[in-house]
């Protein structure tokens, strides 16, 4: 049935449409399944079922479900649950994600192995930057983020240049589902979005390693709206392998990043 068919009486019940129309075992499956999408270390039956209200038979049978069809993983050495790949492997199925990782892996890798430097690309995701594809250059000493990490927003160049365009609601809901962050990091993160704009790009110092300069760039889709960014942890090699200067990655990024975003349909140039 879809909203339109919907009589305003029924728009109108004080319990809506959230409680007109539920699915408590589904309800109870998907708690699980973004419980443990933050838990780097996996939980146990009972600190599930403590954390979600629920006991632990309850949980028992949506944990046995979930395990049969691949979405967790049981380390029986301390009976603790953890999330597997799949709902990555799905999300990777989704065909706009699909066609920009297609779209930009080549580009990538080429442009890693000419400038001597990794790069990843990452997405929004539930208020956090979820890196969808990564590449390495040829370098015996490489600065990486792990394929499918969920990352901080607050920490990363790439989430500056993923908020930098937005309008002001959409700026405030991103903002509401990454929460207050730890100390000032909140608006140190908002006070870098204009100056990001403004240039077109993102470059900061590491927020979580020293010596790394972190570079980031806008991808585009045909609406001109900021769907990725692609970011170079930048760094100076000793050992005197580094072919470009940071100004020249910066140079060669922006250049993929509009490349690719001309092949998504936005246009070769940066809107404003």
């Amino acid at each position: 049935m879809s909203r339109k068919d919907l009589d305003d009486e029924d728009l109108d019940e004080s319990e809506g449409l959230e409680d007109k129309y539920r699915a408590p075992a589904l309800s109870k499956g998907l708690d699980i399944l973004e419980h443990l999408a933050s838990e780097s270390d996996g939980k146990t039956q009972a600190e599930i079922a403590k954390t979600l209200g629920r006991t632990t038979s309850e949980i028992f049978r949506m944990l046995m479900v979930l395990r049969k069809r691949g979405y967790v993983h049981l380390n029986e050495e301390d009976d603790r649950y953890s999330l597997t790949t799949k709902l990555f492997e799905i999300a990777h199925r989704h065909p706009p994600i699909r066609r920009l990782t297609s779209i930009a892996g080549e580009a990538m890798q080429k442009l890693a192995n000419r400038i001597n430097q990794s790069m990843h690309l990452a997405i929004l995701h539930s208020g956090k930057v979820l890196v969808i594809a990564q590449v390495d250059c040829n370098d015996n000493n490489v600065t990486s983020v792990r394929l499918g990490a969920q990352i901080s927003l607050y920490d990363t160049s790439s989430g500056r240049v993923l908020a930098a365009w937005m309008d002001d609601d959409s700026l405030a809901g991103l903002l509401a589902d990454a929460g207050p962050g730890p100390e000032d990091r909140q608006a140190a993160f908002v006070h870098d979005l204009p100056a990001v704009r403004s240039a077109g790009y993102a470059q900061n110092e590491s927020f979580t390693i020293a010596g790394v300069v972190n570079i980031a760039a806008p991808v585009r889709d045909l609406t001109g709206r900021v769907v990725a960014s692609i970011t170079i942890p930048f760094v100076r090699r000793l050992s005197g392998t580094n072919t470009v200067s940071i100004d020249g990655a910066r140079e060669g990024l922006l250049a993929m990043a509009a490349g690719i975003s001309q092949r998504l349909g936005a246009g070769a140039t940066n809107r404003s």
